[in-house]
């Protein structure tokens, strides 16, 4: 009977089947290391980020036509955009740095010249007196394409010599989103005190999008202006009131140019700095360093989701960022261990807008990463 066998008198492997089967397993493990860094190696490759083309595209296009199509812009960047964030989903990690950055950094400049487009064919849609419900569409459309093509591009150019010409276009898109005190805040606040209370950038946890936007604001610009009022530079001699200065006569001649095409600018530009500042609120949502406490990857939110790493220029790999500010964003890579976000920056956007649900989706997460770091 089988039930009566003595497992004792189970014949014993011989040493040749043993060698043959440890043989087996130790080439078997060589040869998928090996394809894995072989698959390493592979540049990261440059033509999925030309997919973030689409939208101003679309914007500029919407916006020379008019009426409905005014609107293609914002449904496919929040009704599209989500869904692509989810089902292409993540990036490979053996995905490696690009063999040159030269094509990256350059569709940074192809995105600043569609964004200044986009932000002119918006003010000839309204010199034009284009029906209200219609410009409207445009204003959010082509605040969605600064949000990118201006602020994010920004982002990018702004990590560099203050005199090059990408700083000067850095400027330039922030100029058009009437932030243009952001580079001097966040390059020296935000990368220095990030998960701190010291940085307005950082939302806590429990805080809403909407509150953290009220909060963010102001104090941005305040500490903007004490990066410069510090070195000693007060009233016209402080960057940042040159800067406030010359955003109102860029307002002001447009109002008296044309009041809807003044009104239509401002709107595009509260749209592109509420977007930033979604962006800041969930990059560093509820994470927080200790008193004395040297950044880390624990200290930003990932996503590796491959819609939001190839159309927003990989800023969802905010660790790399935040560690690396120096590296081109072509450059990024993900770090093992870090906190992973819910999704891709798509994603997150419509849940973080509805707070309660928010707040209860990330007290789950925050719960995984205290648990991780302990």
């Amino acid at each position: 009977m089988i039930g009566n066998e003595n497992p004792d008198d189970t014949p014993a492997t011989s040493p040749s089947v043993i060698a043959v089967r440890d043989h087996t397993l130790r080439t078997t493990f060589e040869f998928v290391s090996g394809l894995v860094w072989i698959m390493g190696e592979r540049p990261t490759p440059f033509a999925p980020h030309l997919l973030g083309l689409i939208n101003p595209t679309l914007v500029i296009a919407g916006n020379v036509v008019g009426g409905p199509a005014a609107a293609m812009g914002a449904l496919w960047m929040l009704g599209v955009g989500p869904v692509l964030d989810r089902v292409l989903g993540s990036r490979p990690r053996t995905q490696g740095r690009p063999t040159s950055g030269r094509p990256f950094h350059s569709l940074l400049y192809i995105h600043t010249a569609l964004h200044v487009c986009a932000i002119l064919t918006l003010v000839r849609l309204a010199l034009l007196g284009e029906a209200a419900q219609w410009i409207g569409a445009a204003v959010v459309s082509t605040g969605i394409c600064s949000g990118v093509s201006g602020v994010i591009v920004a982002h990018e150019l702004g990590h560099t010599r203050p005199k090059s010409i990408s700083a000067r276009l850095a400027r330039l898109n922030m100029l058009l989103v009437l932030y243009g005190h952001f580079t001097e805040e966040h390059n020296v606040t935000h990368h220095k005190h990030v998960a701190t209370k010291t940085d307005p950038a950082s939302a806590e946890q429990g805080e809403s999008v909407w509150g953290f936007v009220v909060r963010t604001v102001p104090r941005q610009l305040r500490d903007a202006y004490a990066v410069h009022a510090k070195r000693g530079a007060h009233g016209w001699r402080n960057r940042v009131v040159r800067i406030l200065i010359l955003e109102s006569v860029v307002v002001g001649a447009l109002m008296a140019v044309s009041v809807p095409a003044g009104l239509a600018f401002i709107g595009q530009a509260v749209v592109a700095v509420f977007l930033l500042e979604y962006i800041n609120y969930v990059q560093h949502y509820g994470l927080r360093r200790a008193a004395g406490e040297r950044q880390n990857k624990m200290h930003s939110w990932q996503s590796e989701r491959r819609w939001s790493c190839w159309t927003l220029f990989n800023l969802s790999l905010h660790p790399a960022h935040h560690l690396k500010a120096s590296d081109g964003w072509w450059d990024l890579q993900p770090y093992d261990g870090a906190p992973n976000m819910l999704s891709g920056y798509y994603g997150c956007f419509w849940p973080a807008l509805v707070s309660p649900l928010w707040k209860r989706w990330m007290k789950v997460q925050l719960a995984e990463h205290e648990r991780n770091v302990a």
